[in-house]
């Protein structure tokens, strides 16, 4: 609020109007007024203003982001002549540090004004006005004449404006119209209703948005390719505007030093040796820095620094036969959280750059060496400070359906894909490339994932092996969770809070991930978005205790499971947004609520080398077995050391229970030298006690539908004995018709 309070000290009435109004708004998007503790140091002079392109680095630049007027009006009316009042740009209508605080719905627009001055020095130059990213249909006038026109959320996008300047002042509008969850354009997590999973819509400007003058000559992009088998770096460059006779000289540094360079023609690939490359990895991260130089003949057209990784990523077997993830050709387990990357007072777009770096070092001290960035697209900056800490990063394409059609468009685990419309996934497939041409020059991204639990999923086999032949640098995810077409290089299971994986025996050639588990809550006084709300976790929690003990069971049950084949997790998620608290922090970033140097110590047995597992018993997942099944009644629970075997019959597994059901299942096995270490795998929807030789060592609900619970019992591998062993397992409180299953392996 003290924003407000400064800006109504210096404003007219008619913005102390406005400003009210706002304020109001503001409370009914933001219940809370939550605020991060960058948020009171945001003001028009240092919103977002560092250089917004690491990628390709030009000295001369003006940024644009600071006071802009807007207005909203309704969709179909024509450019407004008078504003509402004045927006923080990059931050969206709706959000807190915009000043506004408003919901644009889908029968509206959102209009922006600005007069801007092109600096005298690039008289001579062409100009070009850059739109980091505009939520979603954009319309650009530059001094009343209309010059450009962009569908995407996601994606920047590019106009040289310099035929329509004039002398003087220039006159900047631009229009947006956003149809939010009531169209099938990618629009990730927002809805116009928030709740659950969905949040918050986003509607205008939400990157930055700058200027910058280039000879008709230029360099629009560049493309590093590491190649470390053969030690070097290939350097794709797109040139715009040239005549053919242009060369491009590429300069290598390491440590200020040149190290090697190379001239080529202008939009052909130069190959550069890379003598002794230092590869990148999360513990050192290396990079190699460049200068190219454009020039024709004697005369210097451009010059722009950028950077590179020696960094390979693929997939192969191990030493156990299991297909892994293989970083510069080794083996290396991923773990990392699902970050949603949203914000209480500025929802999308970070409050600042410290603010977005501040996530990533979090998840870095905790141990984690990845994370999937989750159906999101950040400032370049953010790839480039993971790029420079040594942070991997799994991309998820920004998936798009119509609430309303979430029958058909919402593809279920055993449905069929949508037979979405042509012109729709036209528009999809154009995003989803631009995308990928945005992002593809950041080393640290090691993962495409085109879908993500059926949120308008269609033509999967075609856009998966499209996405693979135009990046085959990185590793596919072809659908993370649900409705898996056995297409891409994974199989990615979703398990809440689990954990679980699909067999590795049962996907031949593929990575198996757990591509989201955990979702653990703690509901935290003072740092909720909304009281008034439901405020969830997967499994909810209300002592820090609890949360760590959880937690701590999680990573003890998933270790075995690397030994197994599992080759990545997701856990859910970096922070709270807005109605899920099952953060690792709250949404206001205030309170960690696990120590760090906890977490480190938890993570550090899943990236040792696997081990060789065994099989004590086998469940049914691949192949049907045998279990003895008893009445609930025929079993005296006080004494089940004597419980008269002839009370059971054999039943084929899964046993098939109802709603309701109360059974006993039991296991008889055989060990010739007892283990230490031991992983217990279950199936069903029920309250379970699990007995092995009459003593107790499970006793929790379980509620799984498509993968087993895992659950690690190297405490209770003492109750086992050479020669004959009994598991046995109660069943109560059935909560739905579903088959039930157990199996043991030794690790």
């Amino acid at each position: 609020m003290n924003f407000f309070k400064a800006q109504i000290l210096k404003s007219t009435f008619y913005f102390l109007l406005i400003s009210s109004v706002a304020v109001a708004q503001e409370k009914a998007v933001n219940p809370g007024n939550m605020q991060t503790r960058w948020a009171a140091s945001v003001n028009a002079s240092n919103a977002w203003k560092e250089y917004p392109r690491p990628q390709l680095v030009r000295k001369d630049w003006k940024n644009l982001n600071g006071y802009w007027q807007y207005a909203i009006r309704p969709k179909a009316e024509a450019k407004p002549k008078t504003f509402d009042g004045k927006i923080l740009v990059p931050f969206s209508v709706e959000s807190s540090l915009s000043g506004v605080g408003h919901t644009v719905k889908p029968d509206q627009k959102l209009w922006y004004k600005n007069t801007i001055t092109v600096p005298a020095s690039w008289k001579g130059k062409q100009v070009l006005l850059h739109f980091d990213a505009v939520d979603w249909e954009t319309t650009l006038w530059v001094n009343g004449k209309q010059v450009a026109f962009h569908r995407g959320g996601s994606d920047p996008f590019t106009v040289n404006i310099t035929p329509f300047l004039k002398s003087g002042s220039q006159e900047l509008v631009v229009s947006v119209w956003d149809p939010t969850d009531t169209g099938t354009q990618p629009r990730g997590k927002q809805v116009l209703e928030p709740r659950g999973i969905w949040y918050t819509p986003v509607t205008g400007i939400w990157q930055t948005v700058w200027m910058e003058p280039v000879e008709k000559a230029h360099i629009k992009a560049i493309q590093p390719e590491a190649d470390i088998d053969n030690g070097k770096v290939v350097v794709k460059n797109v040139v715009e505007g040239g005549t053919g006779s242009e060369k491009l000289l590429v300069k290598v540094y390491k440590n200020n030093k040149l190290i090697a360079q190379q001239s080529t023609a202008a939009n052909s690939p130069a190959e550069i040796k890379v003598p002794s490359a230092e590869l990148w990895t999360p513990e050192s991260p290396s990079l190699y820095h460049l200068q190219v130089e454009l020039s024709s003949g004697t005369k210097s057209l451009d010059r722009a620094s950028s950077y590179f990784a020696m960094r390979k990523i693929s997939t192969g077997k191990d030493e156990l036969g299991y297909q892994r993830l293989l970083l510069n050709n080794k083996p290396v387990f991923q773990y990392g959280t699902l970050d949603q990357g949203w914000w209480p007072e500025s929802l999308l777009t970070p409050p600042s750059d410290a603010a977005m770096r501040y996530d990533i070092d979090v998840l870095k001290n905790m141990g984690f060496n990845m994370l999937r960035k989750h159906i999101k697209v950040e400032p370049s900056r953010y790839y480039y400070y993971a790029d420079s800490v040594g942070m991997l990063i799994w991309q998820d394409m920004v998936s798009g359906f119509a609430t309303a059609d979430s029958k058909v468009q919402h593809v279920s685990p055993i449905g069929a894909d949508w037979n979405r419309p042509a012109e729709s996934a036209q528009q999809h497939e154009t995003e989803w490339k631009n995308i990928m041409d945005h992002l593809r020059f950041f080393p640290s991204i090691v993962v495409w994932v085109p879908f993500n639990e059926g949120w308008g999923q269609y033509d999967t086999k075609r856009i998966v092996e499209w996405t693979k032949a135009y990046d085959p640098t990185r590793v596919i995810d072809g659908v993370s969770g649900w409705a898996d077409r056995k297409v891409g290089d994974m199989n990615d299971a979703h398990h809440y809070p689990g954990p679980g994986m699909e067999p590795a025996e049962d996907n031949p050639g593929k990575v198996i991930v757990l591509g989201e588990f955990g979702g653990l809550g703690l509901p935290t006084a003072n740092h909720i978005w909304n009281p008034a709300m439901r405020n969830w976790g997967y499994r909810t929690y209300q002592t820090t205790d609890e949360l760590i003990k959880e937690y701590s069971k999680l990573i003890t049950n998933m270790k075995p499971m690397v030994s197994k084949g599992l080759a990545a997790a997701v856990y859910t998620q970096t922070t709270d947004v807005e109605g899920e608290v099952n953060g690792l922090m709250t949404y206001d970033r205030e309170k960690i609520k696990i120590d760090p140097a906890l977490m480190r110590r938890l993570h550090e047995g899943l990236y040792e080398k696997p081990v060789r597992t065994s099989i004590v018993f086998r469940d049914s997942e691949l192949k049907p077995q045998a279990f003895l099944v008893a009445e609930n009644s025929a079993v005296d629970s006080t004494n089940i050391a004597k419980s008269n075997v002839d009370v059971f019959s054999v039943s084929a597994s899964p046993v098939q229970l109802k709603k309701g059901d109360k059974k006993w299942v039991m296991k008889t096995f055989y060990l010739s030298q007892v283990p230490q270490h031991i992983q217990l795998r279950i199936l069903g929807s029920a309250d379970v006690k699990v007995y092995i030789n009459s003593k107790e060592v499970v006793n929790k609900f379980i509620s799984t539908k498509r993968h087993y619970d895992e659950i690690n019992l190297n405490d209770y591998a003492q109750y086992l004995k050479p020669g004959e062993n009994t598991l046995l397992v109660k069943v109560n409180d059935v909560r739905s018709d579903s088959p039930f299953d157990i199996g043991m392996y030794s690790y």
